[in-house]
């Protein structure tokens, strides 16, 4: 369900689709780096160049963080690469502590995997919410959250600017289904806190004539079965 956070849903869905950060294109779907063709693209990352963007994400996540359990000594994580710009603006609005994680360990160097804490510290049990810019199978957002884990953080949370809310997510941050290859799940769970989700942003499209109601009935239908929609529609997934 999405929650509007003072009107910043409304506004974030509304701006990413003036600027392109979001585009609804069912007719010519764009292909994913997966190979599977799918009617939507989002890059937040658009939301970087305009400082007033920034404020509106950095806002809007404050805003989220009234359904955490943030406390004044909150550390603000950023997954790297693309929630390291929003949740450092977040840490500088809140003066927060911040780190940011990495898909894996460097390879060189100290090896660090997170970011922000020096080579004989780990986070000694500090409550730690983690910034998303997009969450779609989830696997990437999961694996940070273990890290943080890994690291001798508290997490229970994690706040997103958009999320599709696929099923398959869900039952990562549910610790029911694995997040890696390797099997992997969570031992507890975190909770998944969107701003933006994929069914608010088509009621916002639909009533802004952005989408036709024709297209919202295959975007509703590619929200069922996203992995088959492509196929079924004449286009087949690329396989690597």
């Amino acid at each position: 369900m999405a929650i509007e956070y003072n009107g910043f849903s409304e506004r974030i869905a509304r701006r990413s689709l003036q600027i392109g950060g979001i585009i609804l294109r069912p007719e010519k779907p764009f292909q994913w780096a997966s190979g599977f063709f799918m009617p939507i693209y989002n890059d937040n990352r658009l939301l970087l160049f305009e400082p007033q963007d920034r404020l509106m994400v950095a806002h809007a996540l404050n805003n989220a963080l009234t359904q955490t359990d943030y406390n004044d000594g909150t550390v603000i994580a950023g997954t790297s690469t693309a929630g390291i710009s929003p949740a450092t603006t977040l840490a500088n609005l809140k003066n927060s502590p911040f780190i940011y994680i990495r898909e894996k360990p460097k390879d060189h160097g100290l090896k660090n995997r997170i970011e922000g804490l020096s080579e004989d510290k780990d986070l000694e049990g500090r409550t730690v919410i983690l910034i998303e810019d997009l969450v779609s199978t989830g696997g990437s957002s999961v694996n940070a959250v273990q890290g943080i884990r890994d690291a001798n953080g508290k997490i229970n949370f994690c706040v997103s600017i958009f999320s599709y809310g696929l099923p398959k997510a869900q039952a990562m941050f549910a610790g029911t289904e694995a997040y890696n290859k390797e099997g992997h799940k969570l031992t507890e769970p975190c909770k998944l806190i969107p701003i933006l989700t994929y069914d608010r942003l088509l009621q916002i499209a639909l009533d802004d004539k952005k989408i036709t109601s024709e297209q919202l009935k295959m975007l509703e239908e590619w929200r069922e079965d996203p992995f088959g929609w492509g196929e079924k529609h004449g286009f087949p997934q690329v396989k690597k």
